[in-house]
């Protein structure tokens, strides 16, 4: 589990292999990633937008960008908790994931609240021992 605050908004992810949406022979590695966000703030705010950075074990970076969560752009209330679960497949057996997701405050500023970094591990990455 890892977790980042920002601005008393709480994201947390739990990252898992998907081992039968994978086909490591095809390199074809899927994750499944589950998010919790809280609002630990007096007043509501908004996701409106997510930024992801997506980096497979060969460093191949890709950015993914837009509207919202799994089609949603939740207002959360203060100490309310929006739970998703998403998915990212990757052609390598391990990489990262980090973001940031756009949040609107309730006087309508607009502020970042960071997704923390977190590690995409399958049991098919060959360890080297030196």
């Amino acid at each position: 589990m890892y977790t980042a605050v920002t601005r008393r908004i709480r994201v947390t992810v739990t990252p898992r292999f998907v081992e039968e949406e994978s086909s490591p022979d095809e390199g074809r590695f899927f994750f499944a990633y589950t998010v919790e966000i809280t609002n630990l703030n007096p007043d509501r705010v908004q996701l409106r937008a997510r930024h992801w950075r997506i980096i497979d074990g060969q460093g191949h970076m890709q950015e993914v960008r837009g509207a919202g969560v799994v089609g949603k752009q939740p207002v959360l209330a203060p100490g309310e908790t929006f739970t998703y679960t998403s998915g990212c497949p990757l052609t390598t057996p391990d990489g990262t994931m980090e973001g940031v997701y756009i949040m609107v405050a309730a006087d309508g500023e607009t502020f970042e609240a960071a997704i923390p970094a977190f590690s995409l591990d399958s049991p098919h990455v060959k360890r080297v021992m030196h």
